[in-house]
């Protein structure tokens, strides 16, 4: 597994999930602009991550991808601790508690480590499976 370039691209995700995010609080088209906030992310987890796999992919390797969206979850997570919770949630009254509890964060970090592994099986197991046989 290339660890420096599945953290270097979970970066990467990390960065466009969050801009997507706050972005979407400067286009009100809900009433509740978090479940706004919360569906763009959930809209954009994978084709976001989808595109990190490609990346990762794409110089050859044949790690699996369960292993390439776990390394993806726990960057973001990381980043989410030290940045995401004390810029944006702390000061609306929240907490890490709160912020990894939550259901929302769990159901994108199973889309994170899924979309990976989805990845994995369509586009890198086939070719794998062919040059073994």
């Amino acid at each position: 597994m290339k660890v420096i370039r599945a953290i270097l691209i979970g970066i990467g995700i990390w960065g466009l999930a969050v801009t997507c995010y706050t972005l979407s609080y400067q286009f009100p088209i809900l009433e509740d602009p978090d479940q706004q906030a919360n569906m763009v992310l959930f809209s954009i987890v994978m084709p976001i991550v989808w595109l990190g796999s490609y990346l990762y992919y794409k110089k050859g390797s044949s790690t699996h991808g369960f292993k390439v969206g776990e390394v993806f979850l726990v960057v973001a997570a990381f980043l989410d601790a030290l940045i995401t919770v004390p810029l944006f949630v702390i000061p609306n009254g929240g907490n890490h508690y709160t912020f990894f509890t939550d259901p929302g964060f769990w159901i994108i970090a199973l889309e994170m480590v899924g979309t990976a592994t989805l990845y994995y099986y369509i586009r890198i197991y086939p070719k794998s499976k062919s040059i073994n046989a």
